[in-house]
């Protein structure tokens, strides 16, 4: 198999202190440096995706909660506003020189990085992969119960196989992050260990 990493939104405002904060989110930045680190020639090609919403009073579809409190289910606070800290990745995390890179939720509510688009490129996640001949894809980052979750379904959609290294992601809530778990598990795509 041809393999390739995609690191999902491991940006400022999904790690401590941002708009959004996951609780080891700043951890999996490290751990996703020092795994790259590690294995250099395991991937024929990393991308990393990201939320590139636009700025209030844009909604982004819904997407922002703006006449009311957010559930956190649909609708959210402001945050990964594109251009601006938050929606840059951490700063712990070390992508490499070629790394394909692509934006999401640009006015729509993306949380699957295959929804978003290339960044200097035409086409999106899937047409990348396959013109680098990947076959299978691992799916690391943030957060396990939604945008890793929803990468991980779409890349198995599209043909490849999946695994999720699931001590490379971290998630908003332990129950969701089960909940997310067990339906990627049976849906067929693979829990493992970067380990």
């Amino acid at each position: 198999m041809t393999r390739a990493l995609v690191v999902v939104d491991v940006q400022n405002d999904f790690c401590e202190g941002g708009a959004l904060a996951v609780t080891g989110g700043a951890e999996v930045a490290r751990a996703v440096t020092a795994y790259l680190a590690a294995h250099p020639a395991d991937y024929a090609l990393v991308a990393a995706t990201g939320d590139w919403h636009e700025p209030l009073p844009d909604s982004n579809d819904g997407h922002f909660a703006i006449d009311g409190a957010p559930d956190y289910v649909t609708t959210w606070p402001e945050h990964c506003v594109r251009d601006t800290t938050g929606a840059a990745f951490h700063p712990e995390l070390r992508l490499p020189a070629d790394v394909v890179l692509v934006h999401k939720g640009q006015g729509r509510q993306d949380y699957s990085g295959f929804a978003g688009e290339l960044v200097g490129r035409d086409g999106d996640l899937a047409d990348a992969l396959r013109s680098a001949g990947v076959t299978a894809v691992d799916v690391v980052g943030l957060a396990t119960d939604h945008c890793v979750t929803a990468t991980a379904l779409d890349a198995q959609d599209a043909g490849f196989a999946v695994r999720v290294l699931t001590d490379l992601t971290a998630g908003v809530s332990t129950a969701t992050s089960i909940a997310a778990l067990t339906r990627l598990s049976r849906a067929g795509v693979e829990l493992a260990l970067a380990g």
